[in-house]
């Protein structure tokens, strides 16, 4: 078994699965995303997908029913393909924290529903994400997935460290291997176990080794598609761990010891 834990869900989802057997992915974990560039056919019509993706990912305000409906539309494309996807779902951090409770509460009963994610803290605002691991922390405390990458700075890698001490039952995922702060990252890490590191979108396979090498029961495969190319996150991290023993942890261990909290790899 090898496991994607950071996809959004796209516009083709048969295409998109059907490339990730190629690469050997047998479970796919997917986020939900209302943003599509990989539906864009000009150069025009990539850039208004992207500055949508901007404003995601710089915390910008957006309508709660804009989350409800990615939600509904990823928890729909789980239920047609059970046998090879697995939802996390988003939270609007603007919402405030008995808000966010109820959320969390109301959508961890949802079959397929395995964690959170992708949250899209503002950068230099990485604490707005407390009351999501707060709420998550009273289900047993399923993987949360935080952005990791640009506009997110150090500190709030630094910060994010911070709250996986603060609650040491969540399993917190920093996700595209901090961007530009990947070795930052990588030290953050190595005392802190409930700290893991998604290797999606990784920028130099000496990251991916670095962070293999200091907290291999910390890494978790990851392609970021359709940031990322699943085949090609695979080769990356096959260039960076030549340890068989890693690659296990990396593809398939680490990520079904966090999901089967919720008993989705139950009849693996």
């Amino acid at each position: 078994m090898t496991i994607d834990i950071h996809a959004h869900l796209t516009v083709d989802l048969p295409a998109q699965l059907a490339r990730a057997r190629v690469a050997g992915v047998t479970r796919t974990v997917l986020l939900p995303s209302s943003v599509h560039p990989e539906a864009a056919t000009t150069n025009t019509e990539l850039r208004a997908e992207f500055a949508r993706v901007t404003t995601v990912i710089s915390g910008g305000p957006l309508p709660e029913e804009r989350f409800r409906n990615a939600i509904a539309d990823l928890l729909r494309a789980v239920a047609e393909h059970p046998a090879e996807t697995i939802a996390f779902v988003s939270v609007p951090l603007h919402l405030e924290a008995g808000r966010i409770r109820e959320w969390v509460a109301d959508h961890l009963t949802r079959p397929g529903v395995a964690g959170i994610g992708e949250l899209t803290p503002a950068p230099g605002r990485a604490a707005a994400i407390e009351p999501v691991l707060a709420a998550v922390a009273e289900h047993g405390g399923v993987p949360v997935l935080t952005h990791g990458f640009a506009p997110n700075t150090i500190d709030d890698l630094r910060t994010y460290r911070e709250l996986a001490e603060r609650y040491p039952s969540v399993p917190l995922i920093v996700g595209a291997l901090g961007g530009l702060h990947a070795l930052d990252l990588v030290d953050l890490a190595e005392d802190r176990p409930n700290l893991y590191l998604d290797l999606s979108s990784a920028l130099q396979t000496f990251a991916v080794r670095a962070a293999a090498r200091t907290v291999p029961e910390q890494c978790l495969f990851g392609s970021n598609t359709p940031y990322g190319d699943v085949v090609a996150a695979r080769h990356t991290v096959e260039a960076a761990v030549s340890d068989p023993g890693v690659r296990r942890l990396v593809f398939e261990e680490n990520a079904a010891r966090l999901l089967s909290r919720r008993g989705v790899l139950d009849g693996v």
